[in-house]
Formats: structure tokens, C-alpha cells, sequence
């Protein structure tokens, strides 16, 4: 657990050192575009924070690589080479997104630089190889080399652009990945004590990097933000969640689920604590497709956007959000370890939803809205991955 919480910190530590420059940096060369329609803030802020988080990343990286516990999870063999493959896939990513953040880029590129990451993923060993099922129903379901490209790269492709549709208000979509990481990690660690040298060793390291980047980042982030993540970091985000699920999803032994029926979800726990973030881009695919519009194309529909409407802050909205996001992930890690029946998962993600949605219903509270921004302009953004 100590060496855990040594590679979050040396993560956090570097990213958060590194943001001052790397805003410098962004302002030097014009990263900062002016403030369209469809944008939440109203001053120009500088983008590239992702920069810094590639750095913290790297960092906790080779810190992780001294240690003996987290090395020798790096190292395993059926872990795949993941140290080169973060720092590929990554610096990949980071590019990409660097380019859209300064230049822009059309979407069939960006796109395509998603399928790229995740490529570079499975070419390293890190890719989806089985879907668990317990004994009674067959036992896990081994794919073959083509199916674990395909899987991996869709896992990528889904959680990049999940996270990017939430990136709309300041600190948003950093605490609440880094909330679906601790969460990540608190399972994947207490799984680990009985699954030593395992893949769920690398699943735990890999959160543990992905909470380091989030909260290095987040001061500099909350409102009123000095920085944003951009493309740059949000897709970086996206791109090492999918790592957490692509790993942990392929580590649950099929003992483990015959004993803990609940189990049978949980490999996929870091998709279904960013339920909101999912919610939100299948809510805006099928909002823009049902008005005639392209599924990638921007507007002020997202669940952000509601909370502002119906007048409430720009902080109480992100706040908002983190509670909704932190009680339904660790609501579901603490019934999985007790092991209760597996119908309330679909159960509880029905309600929790159902609830985020009701929350966030327009109730001609825009004047109140209005007056909340005059006083307290927010300064965030909202850019489409694909869009």
C-alpha cells in the first residue's frame, strides 16, 4: 500500500511542479484561443495542461520501476511491456492533442490518432485478453489476437472520448476521473491481497498514477482555473482509465467470481464509475443525431451545462458532480467486497442515473443563473474530442 501511495504522490508532486511552466509555455505560443459561443468561461484561458500530467506520468513511472513491490508488477510477464507502452501510447495521445489544442485538428485525425494509442497498447502486451465469467457459466472467455486489438481499441476509443465530453466546467473532468481511480484502486488493491503477482498488482499501480495526475493537476484547474487540461489531457486521462480497465478486467480469477457473485461486474468497475461521463455522450449522440446534426458536433446540452441553467454555480456544479460520482463508485466497490446479489448493480446504476438526469432538468432558474455568472464569471471550457 506504501509504494502505491509513494508513485501517486511522486506523480502528483511533478505534475503539479511542471504546470506553471507548461502554462508559460502555452501563453508564449498562443495556446490560449478566444472564447466561442458554446464555451462556459468568458476569459481566454491557456490549454496544454495535459503536458504536465505527461510529465507527472512519466515520473511516477520510473519512480514505480525502483520500487520492489510495483516493479515486479510492471515487470510481469503477462502484464506486458506497460512502462514503454504508457509512454508511447501516451506521448502518442499527447501530441495529438498538444496539435488540436494549439492548431486544431479535424476529427477523423484525432480520431485516428485514438485507434493509434490503442494500437500501441496491444502491441506492448497491454491489451483485453479475456472476459471473466464464473465457473458455472463457463469460465473465462479467452479471446483471440484479432478480438483483443479490437476490444482494446474500442475500450480506448469509448473512454477518450467519454472523458473529453465532460471536460466543461473547470476541475470537472479531472476530480471526477480521479475519483473513478480511487475507486479503481481501493478494489483492485483489496483483490490484490489475495491475488498476489497478478495483473490486478498492475491494475492498482496504474490508478494509483491516474489519482496522481488528477489531483497534481486540480489545483491549478478548480475554479476560477489558471489552466485547462485541453485535448492534451483529457484524452491522456481517458487514454491511461482504459489502461485501468482494460488490465483489471482480464485479472479477476473465476474462483473469485463463483464466491462473489457482484464480482462478476466489477472487472469493469472503472467503466461503470464514469456512468456519468458515458451517460453524458450517449445523451448527446442521440440529442444531435435526433435534431439532424452530426454526433461530434458541439452544443450546451451536457449535464453541466443543466446544472448551470437551473442556477446553480459553476463550483456547486463540479461539487455537484464529484458527490454524485464519489457515493455512486464507492457505493458500488463496498457492495462488491460484501458480495451481494448481482441484479442491484443494474438496479443501482438505473437510479443513480435516473437521479443525475432529474437533478439536471431545466426549472426556469436561468435569471438566477445569469445573475450567478455576473458576479462570479467561470472560466472553463468545453471541446469535444471528436468535434
Amino acid at each position: 500500500m506504501r509504494e502505491y501511495f509513494f508513485v501517486g504522490l511522486v506523480t502528483a508532486v511533478v505534475t503539479y511542479l511542471l504546470v506553471p511552466p507548461v502554462r508559460a509555455f502555452a501563453l508564449r505560443i498562443g495556446a490560449a484561443p478566444e472564447v466561442r459561443e458554446r464555451d462556459v468561461h468568458k476569459v481566454p484561458t491557456p490549454r496544454l495542461g495535459g503536458l504536465a500530467m505527461f510529465g507527472g506520468m512519466a515520473a511516477g513511472l520510473l519512480a514505480a520501476s525502483h520500487l520492489p513491490w510495483v516493479g515486479s508488477a510492471l515487470n510481469l510477464e503477462q502484464s506486458g511491456q506497460t512502462t514503454p507502452a504508457l509512454l508511447a501510447a501516451g506521448g502518442l495521445i499527447v501530441v495529438t492533442g498538444f496539435l488540436d489544442d494549439w492548431l486544431g485538428m479535424d476529427a477523423l485525425v484525432k480520431l485516428g490518432g485514438q485507434v493509434a494509442a490503442g494500437g500501441l497498447l496491444v502491441y506492448y502486451g497491454v491489451s483485453l485478453r479475456s472476459l471473466p465469467l464464473p465457473e458455472s457459466m463457463g469460465g473465462n472467455v479467452f479471446l483471440d489476437t484479432n478480438l483483443q486489438a479490437v476490444m482494446t481499441i474500442l475500450v480506448v476509443v469509448v473512454a477518450i472520448n467519454a472523458v473529453n465530453f465532460v471536460d466543461g466546467l473547470d476541475g470537472l473532468a479531472a476530480g471526477i476521473v480521479g475519483i473513478a481511480a480511487m475507486a479503481t484502486l481501493v478494489y483492485s488493491m483489496v483483490l490484490s491481497q489475495d491475488q498476489q503477482q497478478t495483473r490486478i498488482n498492475l491494475t492498482a499501480v496504474v490508478a494509483a498514477l491516474l489519482v496522481g495526475m488528477c489531483l497534481g493537476f486540480l489545483p491549478h484547474n478548480f475554479n476560477p482555473a489558471k489552466i485547462f487540461m485541453g485535448d492534451t489531457g483529457s484524452m491522456l486521462i481517458g487514454l491511461v482509465l482504459a489502461t485501468s480497465l482494460v488490465t483489471i478486467t482480464s485479472s479477476v480469477p473465476t474462483t473469485a467470481l463463483d464466491v462473489n457473485r457482484f464480482a462478476l461486474v466489477l472487472p469493469l468497475l472503472p467503466l461503470a464509475v464514469v456512468v456519468l461521463p458515458l451517460t453524458d455522450l450517449i445523451m448527446a449522440v442521440i440529442r444531435r443525431t435526433s435534431e439532424g446534426l452530426s454526433p461530434f458536433a458541439p452544443d450546451r446540452g451536457h449535464l453541466h451545462h443543466r446544472l448551470l441553467d437551473i442556477g446553480h454555480s459553476h463550483r456547486r456544479s463540479v461539487l455537484i458532480m464529484y458527490a454524485w460520482t464519489f457515493i455512486f463508485a464507492f457505493t458500488i466497490v463496498g457492495l462488491s467486497l460484501e458480495g451481494v446479489p448481482l441484479i442491484l448493480f443494474p438496479l443501482i446504476s438505473v437510479v443513480a442515473v435516473a437521479v443525475l438526469v432529474v437533478l439536471s432538468r431545466p426549472k426556469g432558474r436561468k435569471g438566477a443563473h445569469a445573475a450567478d455568472r455576473a458576479e462570479n464569471p467561470p472560466a472553463s471550457h468545453h471541446r469535444a474530442t471528436t468535434g
